[in-house]
């Protein structure tokens, strides 16, 4: 089950968010009762954090996998262009150039 990016920071986000609310819950719970809730919360607390670094982990890979393919499209790009890439860059080396020579005068 592929998830996209968008989806697994949204996931994320809610896990963070759920997190937060059980430690509040925990600590709430902790200044009047140190029985069986304040352990049950702090279970809870334990299992969305293991979820939301697993949740983390899994973001991770997606921002590594599409900055490889997007580092390994750019650098075919440039190896099958590579002379219009270097007259892009200097007409691009020229352009600021010209702008930084006129801001002096």
């Amino acid at each position: 089950m592929a998830r996209t990016a968008r989806e697994t920071k949204e996931k994320l986000v809610k896990d963070f968010q759920s997190v937060i609310s059980d430690t509040e819950e925990l600590m709430k719970s902790v200044s009047n009762e140190s029985g069986g809730k304040a352990q049950a919360v702090r279970d809870n607390i334990e299992q969305n954090l293991k979820l939301a670094k697993e949740y983390l982990e899994d973001f991770e890979d997606i921002v590594i996998d599409k900055s490889k393919t997007a580092a390994r499209v750019t650098d075919e790009y440039v190896h099958e262009n590579a002379w219009q890439t270097i007259g892009l860059a200097v007409g691009i080396g020229i352009l600021i150039g010209y702008l930084i020579s006129n801001r002096d005068d």
